[in-house]
């Protein structure tokens, strides 16, 4: 670990420190969300930590940033107009929950119709 709370080698690190650009939604001093390269809906923005937490499991002890983390995530929903016709908040964990960065973020998906309920 860095000392500034990175993770060398992490892409998402390198994507909130500015060393990656990318599209940013929203930042404050613990949270950053940039919208992602690659797309599920009309509107899909990532919220992540600014420190380097590799999955949610590492926040059950820390219910600040996790809350942080949360609050960004709704505050990116309002702001990109989903809160009225719905959007979905998704994380992933380990290898088979599909979770392709070791970097906490959850996913902020709408801006139309999502398939597949979850529950």
């Amino acid at each position: 670990m860095n000392s500034d709370g990175s993770a060398p080698g992490c892409i998402f690190c390198a994507i909130i420190s500015g060393e990656i650009p990318s599209d940013r939604v929203y930042a404050d001093d613990q949270v950053v969300a940039f919208r992602d390269i690659d797309p599920q809906a009309p509107s899909h923005v990532l919220v992540a930590p600014r420190r380097h937490v590799a999955s949610i499991d590492e926040l059950k002890d820390d219910q600040e940033l996790l809350g942080r983390v949360m609050a960004a995530a709704v505050t990116v929903a309002q702001t990109e107009n989903l809160a009225e016709t719905g959007y979905r908040l998704a994380t992933n964990h380990g290898r088979d929950g599909a979770q392709s960065v070791a970097h906490l973020h959850i996913h902020v998906l709408g801006g139309r119709a999502l398939s597949g309920r979850l529950g």
